[in-house]
């Protein structure tokens, strides 16, 4: 974990080896050269630093996804990557300014409950390159932003959802209504409703994007009102399903683990496409603001439907054979799920 704290006694830290590589490179640079060995201490200053800058606890899913990818390119594009969690609005744009005054030339995270400040904050570090999710564009000149376009799955789980259901009634228990969280609850009850016309659905907002108890407490509720397979948009729900012994479809990530005799699958979003983009586009001094959105989508590898697991011989073979044929279609262009950010309610 990295706090504030840790920023600046990394900037000041390294201000101190930058006297010493210097030194070093004034005694010994003609020699290197001249016996054609790399120079280690200037390799080193060109690994690209990166921040990312989380609202949430890490495990909170949509935040831990960035961190899986950011880990990631950590490992397989030499990044040096630092973050923050739990960051308060009120101290987002202070954060903002120790990543870019320490010198990270990317800075990613969510900006959703700080979109003004956060904006503001990036126009005073041109050089920066900030990449936040969004409900809003991007900003010129450094403020890109991206979002889990994931209702592709979302719309795949739906499907297995409409054919599971024995009371013919399917549940969601979501953050709240706002645009983003809107389109994968109205994707998975399209497809629900595609695959069983005589579906109803119940939806419950909790009002938080991480609050494990009453996500759980949500969705006992529904349950308890005949709902039979669940939507866990928000962390809680998997274990009010696990309790009551009915069917759950994960969200974000791959799930299984959390309850294997309950989650049958669900939308994952990788967030590795977008984060490889914008290390490539920042690394070649070209990094523009722009909407990275398209990177979540089933086509670029940025989505797609966690694995069935054990219910891979549970499920029937037409349900299975359902979903591969409009993941197909998908994929090829021949089939668009909708996007609907209306706020959906219960029938």
């Amino acid at each position: 974990m990295s706090d504030q704290r840790d920023g600046r006694n990394e900037s000041r830290n390294e201000a101190g080896e930058g006297l010493s590589r210097r030194h070093f490179v004034q005694i010994g640079t003609l020699g290197l050269l001249a016996a054609g060995l790399p120079l280690p201490g200037l390799a080193a200053e060109k690994k690209l630093k990166v921040a990312a800058i989380f609202a949430t606890p890490i495990e909170e899913p949509w935040d831990h996804q960035i961190h899986v990818a950011l880990l990631k390119a950590q490992k397989e594009l030499g990044i040096e990557y630092k973050f923050s969690e739990k960051v308060e609005a009120a101290d987002f744009s202070r954060v903002m300014r120790e990543y870019a005054q320490g010198g990270y030339q990317l800075v990613l995270g969510d900006a959703f409950a700080a979109e003004r400040e956060s904006r503001k904050t990036a126009k005073q570090f041109p050089k920066t390159a900030f990449l936040f999710g969004s409900g809003a564009g991007p900003a010129e000149p450094n403020f890109g932003v991206f979002d889990n376009w994931i209702h592709e799955p979302a719309y795949l789980s739906g499907l297995i959802a409409g054919k599971m259901t024995k009371s013919n009634t399917v549940g969601a228990v979501a953050a709240m209504g706002i645009p983003e969280v809107n389109r994968l609850v109205n994707a998975f009850f399209a497809g629900a409703k595609e695959a069983n016309p005589a579906i109803k659905k119940k939806v419950t907002f909790i009002g938080s994007f991480f609050d494990p108890p009453k996500a759980k407490e949500a969705a006992i509720a529904q349950i308890d009102a005949g709902v039979d397979v669940i939507y866990a948009e928000r962390f809680g729900v998997i274990d009010a399903a696990k309790e009551k012994k009915i069917y759950a479809i994960s969200n974000m990530s791959d799930q299984a683990d959390q309850g294997p005799d309950t989650v049958i699958t669900g939308p994952v979003w990788d967030m590795y496409p977008t984060v490889e983009q914008a290390i490539k586009v920042v690394r070649a001094g070209v990094f523009t603001a722009q909407d990275y959105g398209d990177f979540s989508r089933m086509a670029k590898g940025g989505s797609t439907l966690a694995p069935y697991h054990k219910f891979d011989t549970l499920l029937p073979a037409e349900v299975k054979d359902l979903v591969e044929k409009k993941k197909a279609e998908i994929l090829d262009g021949n089939f668009r799920v909708d996007v609907d950010e209306n706020t959906p309610v219960s029938d």
